[in-house]
């Protein structure tokens, strides 16, 4: 099925460019919408990056305040977003297949935007602007438009050389207007209702914690529990109580078995336990956050928490939590020398070095100098 549709696609893509006549269209950088009043933002998942697109979006708002903006996001991400000012939601429905895009289409009929920002790569999420009419397509430019991105745009934004993915998204806000230099500011929806829930669970008997988020996407991205247990003891020595959060997987919820298991003290344990909207007031309300690249820690960043991130398989250059880069544990670089000959500035900026085992090359001690710095730095001692 996807491959009919993604054949089917291609064919009305390629109709589409060659609708476009006028030269001064065609042509990168030549916008034709100089004061949109519609603007739709395509980018369905996942937690960390939509997150990260907030900004963006932001700051397209506060340039053009009168514009109505809709966002096409996927469902869970949603549950994090709803409420954002000024932005009206579609969700889509990524598991439903051609249900999913046959509904998109009629939740978008009879609309046409000025500009569409097609923010990202994936195949699914390009097939789903043959759904959305609009007179500018803006995508990434042709060497970051995987999967054949770039078949269903007619606008590509500047090429950005060593760019966070936050930057890359800021880069199609500069593209249509935006003026504002980065970094970035995020105000996060964050509703009456869980700031109630935070109140009556939370606030009186977490004075002073770290938040652990342990798990990644991917298995293989996971720190070890028993290390993970070892921070969380010295953090304890030092007064600090201990949070752990993750999702609804059997996974995350054995993983944080192991790492309670390990603990000289009993963690507070809400794995599965919040909904995201709650776990971000979690987040905002802890001294630092210590995982690898996932959700949470790119949630800590929006609400002004401090993360320790642990990096082997991706560039934290790329996908580190945002303005907190000092604060890393990586092994990343010295793996990309050892399996390329090169260093990061040598290889693709976005290349991810393959292995089950590569978090274990993250030592204890690295981890703890990172715990001792974020306290100094940042007055928690």
């Amino acid at each position: 099925m996807i491959a009919e549709i993604y054949s089917v696609g291609i064919q009305r893509a390629e109709i589409k460019r060659a609708e476009v006549k006028s030269a001064e269209v065609k042509r990168v950088g030549i916008r034709r919408v100089n004061k949109p009043e519609t603007i739709c933002i395509l980018r369905l998942s996942a937690i960390g990056d939509v997150c990260h697109a907030v900004a963006a979006v932001q700051a397209i708002q506060r340039r053009w305040p009168e514009a109505k903006v809709t966002w096409v996001i996927g469902k869970v991400e949603y549950q994090l977003l709803k409420g954002l000012e000024g932005v009206e939601f579609v969700c889509f429905d990524k598991k439903a297949g051609l249900k999913g895009y046959l509904a998109l289409r009629s939740k978008l009929k009879n609309r046409t935007f000025d500009i569409l920002l097609h923010m990202q790569v994936a195949l699914r999420a390009s097939l789903a602007t043959l759904c959305i009419r609009a007179h500018e397509k803006w995508g990434f430019d042709k060497k970051r438009a995987k999967e054949g991105q770039w078949l269903f745009t007619n606008r590509k934004v500047a090429t950005q050389k060593t760019p966070h993915v936050a930057e890359g998204f800021w880069g199609f806000a500069q593209a249509i207007g935006v003026e504002e230099e980065y970094p970035a500011s995020w105000q996060m929806p964050i509703e009456e209702q869980d700031v109630l829930w935070w109140k009556e669970n939370h606030e009186t008997t977490l004075d002073k914690y770290i938040v652990i988020a342990p798990a990644a996407s991917k298995a293989e991205r996971n720190w070890l529990p028993e290390r993970y247990a070892a921070i969380a003891n010295e953090a304890n020595k030092k007064g600090f109580s201990v949070v752990i959060c993750g999702g609804p997987t059997n996974a995350e919820k054995q993983l944080a078995d192991k790492i309670i298991a390990n603990c000289d003290f009993e963690p507070l344990n809400i794995v599965a336990q919040t909904s995201l909207k709650q776990l971000l007031i979690v987040l905002q309300n802890a001294s630092l956050v210590i995982a690898p690249d996932t959700g949470p820690a790119h949630m800590a960043v929006v609400v002004g928490t401090p993360v320790i991130g642990l990096y082997a398989h991706s560039n934290p250059g790329r996908t580190g939590p945002y303005g907190y880069q000092q604060y890393v544990a990586s092994c990343y670089e010295s793996l990309l020398i050892e399996r390329t000959g090169k260093g990061i500035s040598e290889n693709r900026w976005g290349k991810r070095v393959k292995g089950d085992n590569l978090m274990s090359l993250i030592s204890i001690e690295a981890v703890r100098e990172k715990f001792e710095q974020v306290l100094t730095d940042n007055n928690l001692t």
